[in-house]
């Protein structure tokens, strides 16, 4: 990083074999944050095969379970010591405030105390068949070589959801951050040398995805490939991986329906529902896979409903993430930008009805950088591509409904399926209403949290594949059946002449 070798590559820091580099702007303001070392397809190829070379020569697969349990700890630990330049560099990175930076690095943390304490507990399953002469044992095992590939929105967060297991399954891996966001990441992989990482346990690349694919997913020393980010790339992947039978786990975005009843409840219930929906889609400036950018209200309240989420969007404070005052900071790029304004320009036109946004902010103190209003559309429908098309986006769709199951149907009604969000005050409503949505995670009177100790994924295009939780930790691991007889016998089945 400017100037200082920013790919890691069998335990060295090294330079691009070509010289190449990238400047990494700061979307706030458009200034260049850093430089930073662009890989090539060679660099890529080297790094998969030292962590090819540490898989198989290496003695992290074989590490006891406690041994790489520390392991996890410690890097836990130097996260924490480290949290606030970690912090710095994904605000600078990502544009999103530093108080939101600061929650992505605790959260990283407990992805790796969680991992920590599962591995040490995990333990064989013994099968009793029957023959007491007979030990048979279901064993996990590291599933070798994985390339980890995370997005721009969420850059060490998404990354830490890869490694954390990797690392507590006992495999070796090459990580990918995106090229337009990976300072956190090479900073984070200088902490994992510190704590102690293997040469060759963890490499590091960064470059677009255009150089650097083939290298990393057409690969048959690859045994495993993890992705976060569009369905395009997941599916290119997807195919190529095939090729080599290579296990993938894709989790490929959503359009996300936050579906809001009238039997909300209390004053209190009504303000947190406009709080949460409002939250649920601005929240980094709706740079987020399970932004519930689809709003399915019911007719009876939804023009006061709408109304509410019209005030409180026109008082959010857009600014610098380094601004305290700041609630929420710019697009990552100004070609996201363009790509958010395009989605904006085909909605107007298919008869969308635009409420509040809609075009960049005029405070000539945003002018610099890749800043949009959040942005309500009413009066939408499913024939509309801003309903169907994941925006990325500061975008907010309205949709009405009027009874419980049009309300499931439209919830149900996208190709994808990774988040949902349901309020009514009525339990027995939200308990049919959450069974019936097809998506991974359905919060019921809340949005947007979620656990490391709980699977993170979708259903349909959203992908395939779970992160987190038990789930999380099984990516990583194949499965061994080990029949040990004590007493061994011939069988018997031939009889001889």
């Amino acid at each position: 990083m400017n100037g200082e070798p920013d790919l890691y590559v069998g335990g060295q820091w090294r330079h691009a074999s070509d010289g190449g580099t990238r400047e990494i702007v700061n979307p706030a303001d458009g200034s260049v944050a850093a430089v930073v070392d662009e890989a090539t397809d060679a660099d890529a190829r080297d790094a998969v095969s030292a962590a090819r070379a540490a898989f198989d020569d290496g003695a992290w697969p074989a590490t006891p379970v406690a041994e790489r349990a520390a392991l996890l700890d410690q890097i836990a630990d130097l996260l924490q010591r480290d949290r606030e330049d970690l912090a710095l560099l994904e605000t600078r990175d990502t544009g999103k405030t530093l108080a939101e930076s600061r929650i992505d690095i605790d959260d990283v943390t407990s992805v790796f105390r969680y991992y920590a304490k599962l591995v040490g507990v995990q333990a064989d399953r013994v099968i009793d068949v029957g023959d007491p002469d007979v030990i048979s044992r279901v064993v996990r095992e590291p599933i070798g070589v994985c390339v980890l590939i995370a997005p721009w929105n969420y850059p060490l967060l998404q990354m830490s959801w890869k490694i954390a297991p990797a690392l507590g399954a006992g495999c070796t891996m090459v990580a990918k951050p995106s090229e337009v966001t990976p300072l956190s990441t090479i900073a984070f992989v200088h902490l994992l040398e510190e704590a102690g990482v293997p040469a060759g346990v963890v490499n590091l690349v960064q470059g677009s995805g255009a150089a650097l694919g083939a290298a990393l997913t057409d690969n048959g020393a690859v045994d495993f490939i993890s992705f976060t980010g569009g369905l395009a790339t997941g599916r290119t992947i997807a195919k190529v991986a095939a090729e080599h039978v290579t296990k993938v786990a894709v989790e490929l975005g959503g359009k996300n329906p936050h579906i809001v009843f009238a039997d909300i409840g209390t004053a209190d219930a009504w303000d947190a529902a406009v709080d949460q929906v409002l939250t649920g889609v601005f929240l980094h400036s709706g740079q987020v896979c399970s932004a519930g950018t689809r709003l399915i209200v019911e007719e009876s309240i939804a023009d006061e409903f709408v109304a509410a989420l019209v005030e409180r969007a026109e008082q959010i404070r857009m600014g610098d993430g380094m601004d305290p005052a700041s609630e929420t900071g710019p697009l990552v790029s100004e070609q996201h930008r363009a790509k958010v304004e395009a989605h904006v320009a085909s909605a107007i036109s298919e008869g969308a009805k635009l409420v509040t946004g809609g075009s960049r902010p005029s405070d000539p103190a945003l002018a610099a950088g890749s800043f949009y209003l959040p942005t309500i559309f009413d009066q939408c429908d499913r024939s509309m591509a801003i309903v169907q098309e994941e925006t990325f986006g500061p975008i907010l769709t309205v949709e009405r409904f009027t009874d419980e199951a049009e309300a499931i149907r439209l919830g149900n009604d996208t190709e994808y399926g990774l988040a949902a969000g349901v309020r009514t005050s009525d339990p027995a409503r939200g308990e049919r209403v959450v069974r019936a949505l097809r998506h991974g995670t359905v919060w019921l009177n809340d949005f947007g949290y979620y656990t490391a100790a709980a699977e993170w994924g979708g259903y349909g295009k959203s992908g395939n594949g779970r992160e987190l939780g038990p789930t999380g930790l099984a990516e990583y691991q194949e499965l061994k059946h080990i029949w040990h007889n004590v007493a061994p016998k011939p069988a018997g089945w031939f009889k001889g002449v």
